[in-house]
């Protein structure tokens, strides 16, 4: 009966049905791999938790002056967009526009979601949510012109991204995905779409 049902959507053109090669089945599904990624996890994790908490007893951040760290790099992003390095345009316009008005917003926005993205890497909680606002971060810091360690990060976070469902294996995802369970697998059961097992 599934079969039936795939191989009907496959040929209304529904979906395109590709066996996933044995690396990335190893990588992103197997439970053999998580080891790989609980190093990973740990090392973004120490890197956006001990950063966040710098910002957390900055002044510049979360103090009396908060805001002055995001003007102070928005000043400096939009330097660079004016000589015409590093920075485009539209998202010089989106800092100038957007963030710097709420600079002071911003600031604790960053400053606790560091500290949240790392708890979260370093717990395996909800791990590729963690690390996808870890890559979101990483490419704002990258679109203003900041590199420093960004690009690894960034490459790093992305893949924990794509091995969302065995990177926590070795942290709290274990019992906690399986609690929570996904958004789509709630709808599946309204449709005729088969549930994977």
């Amino acid at each position: 009966m599934i079969e039936e049902i795939m191989a009907k959507q496959y040929r209304d053109g529904q979906y395109i049905v590709v066996p996933e090669n044995p690396v990335s089945m190893f990588l992103f599904n197997s439970t053999r791999s998580a080891w790989i990624w609980l190093l990973v996890r740990l090392y973004l994790g120490y890197a956006w938790l001990t950063s966040g908490l710098k910002k957390l007893t900055a002044e510049a951040w979360t103090g009396s002056e908060a805001g002055a760290a995001i003007q102070g790099f928005v000043g400096g992003a939009l330097a660079k967009a004016e000589e015409g390095k590093d920075v485009t345009g539209w998202y010089a316009s989106f800092l100038e526009g957007f963030v710097l008005p709420n600079a002071k917003l911003f600031a604790y926005m960053v400053a606790f979601g560091e500290v949240l993205v790392g708890l979260g890497l370093i717990l395996g909680l909800l791990t590729g949510i963690a690390a996808f606002f870890g890559g979101l971060m990483n490419a704002s810091f990258l679109f203003a012109g900041t590199v420093s360690s960004n690009p690894l990060l960034f490459i790093l976070a992305t893949w924990l991204v794509l091995a969302w469902k065995v990177a926590g294996w070795y942290g709290l995802d274990r019992w906690a995905l399986p609690l929570l369970g996904t958004p789509w697998s709630r709808k599946r059961k309204d449709r005729d779409i088969p549930e994977q097992v």
